[in-house]
């Protein structure tokens, strides 16, 4: 009797590094703070709007995820360099973001208050979704770095559309775990997502010499990267 196969479309070792790294993605803190504060503040039809925020995050990742692949696949085909340029744009992101981070280290900075915009509500979660999860992409250099391997091993377009959609979803798990859990537990988890918040939302983020130092080393590994031939 003949046996079903599955067809091996992708290798099972290019997509379990980019599910890790869409799980190393998915932690992303303000995804997770938005949706903290719309249980903390928001009285009316929550739930609504924090999926809606969600589904606003999740079109942007998958959106931007798809321009890329296809721009890049096709840089790739037409220039041969297509993928080294794709690689050091990725790297040198990473660089910029662990210096900038390393030197924010070097003193002493308040830490500002967070909140809503007044204007937050059912309707507007989903462009909000959109703004936040695009400007938060450019640090987020797992998933630039899961687009290249994708294109390096020359994955088919439709097949790379439905790992792109899935990593989408992997990067609001943590959202949608928060969101459960709120709802469920109600003002046990209220209770302790506030004091998380206040944690690091208030008070003084005290310089630290040994944290810039890691990230300037990170930062320079990832320079390597992005400088290798």
């Amino acid at each position: 009797m003949a046996e079903w196969q599955v067809p091996d479309v992708i290798g099972g070792g290019l997509l379990a590094g980019v599910a890790g790294l869409a799980l190393a993605d998915s932690l992303n803190p303000a995804t997770i703070v938005v949706i903290t504060l719309i249980l903390l503040t928001v009285a009316h039809r929550p739930v609504g709007s924090a999926l809606t925020f969600v589904l606003g995050a999740m079109s942007t990742v998958f959106a931007l995820g798809t321009a890329i692949f296809l721009g890049a696949s096709v840089a790739a085909d037409a220039v041969g360099e297509g993928l080294i340029r794709l690689r050091r744009a990725v790297f040198l992101i990473a660089a910029v973001a662990l210096a900038v981070a390393g030197f924010r280290r070097f003193r002493d900075r308040e830490r500002k208050g967070i909140d809503l915009p007044p204007w937050f509500g059912v309707w507007t979660a989903f462009p909000l979704g959109v703004i936040i999860t695009g400007a938060d992409l450019p640090n987020a250099f797992p998933y630039f770095i899961a687009i290249e391997r994708m294109v390096a091993a020359d994955v088919d377009i439709p097949i790379g559309l439905v790992v792109l959609a899935g990593y989408a979803l992997v990067h609001c798990i943590p959202c949608l775990i928060l969101l459960a859990l709120g709802m469920a537990h109600g003002d046990t988890v209220r209770t302790r997502l506030r004091k998380v918040l206040d944690r690091f939302s208030t008070g003084i983020v005290r310089r630290s010499l040994p944290a810039a130092f890691t990230l300037f080393v990170l930062a320079a590994a990832a320079l390597t990267f992005a400088l290798w031939p």
